[in-house]
């Protein structure tokens, strides 16, 4: 398989991490959305990132469903719980980090691509919410203490809300203050600290990265 795109997208560096712990072998090419459209373009004709394309050679988007489709040939691993009640929590874990990505990556699209007099303040103050929002529920889930996530014990959930930390603590640090997270920052420290995570670490850098 082969993954196309950057690892400095919150949505690429997932899909990275959770195929290492799938145990399942990848390809890593860092396309830019941006810089390297046309050549993208030319592997998928959508150029959205993350793009798998499959042993077969069928083109996935989105990770989401890139990942649901790992699941399906991982080797007898599974980043999600079996237990109903635990993957309940999981999957709503999950859709907070997933919703911190959108909205950080909203914010950055906005700083980024639109010119400073075409930006629209309230729109942003919106986006900008509705990512706190994510986060304090977030920290609220971890009321009772980081989990243990060492060695292969990260499932899905804490995995995509680290990822998601970490971009959002990169790209929109003046929105998303530290200090008022301790556990998502104990959160992140640790998952960084991963071998899954140091070898597909943030940035325009390639899968593995050896250390």
């Amino acid at each position: 398989m082969k993954l196309i795109g950057m690892l400095d997208s919150p949505y690429v560096r997932r899909v990275a991490v959770s195929l290492q712990l799938l145990d399942l072998p990848f390809e890593h090419q860092p396309l830019s959305v941006f810089s390297a459209f046309d050549r993208f373009r030319q592997i998928n004709p959508v150029v959205k990132a993350p793009t798998l394309i499959c042993d077969d050679g069928t083109a996935l988007m989105d990770s989401t469903l890139i990942l649901q489709y790992a699941e399906s040939i991982a080797p007898g691993r599974s980043l999600l719980p079996s237990d109903p009640q635990r993957l309940l929590r999981s999957l709503r874990v999950t859709g907070l980090a997933l919703a911190a990505c959108e909205k950080s990556v909203q914010i950055v699209y906005e700083r980024k691509l639109r010119p400073e007099d075409a930006r629209y303040q309230p729109w942003l103050e919106r986006i900008s919410s509705q990512l706190l929002a994510a986060y304090d529920e977030l920290e609220r889930e971890l009321a009772s203490g980081v989990p243990d996530i060492g060695g292969v014990a990260i499932d899905q959930a804490w995995l995509s809300t680290a990822v998601a930390w970490h971009f959002s603590r990169r790209m929109t640090a003046d929105i998303v203050p530290e200090d008022e997270y301790p556990a998502l920052a104990a959160l992140s420290a640790r998952a960084e600290a991963l071998d899954a995570f140091r070898a597909a670490p943030y940035g325009d850098g390639a899968y593995p990265v050896r250390f």
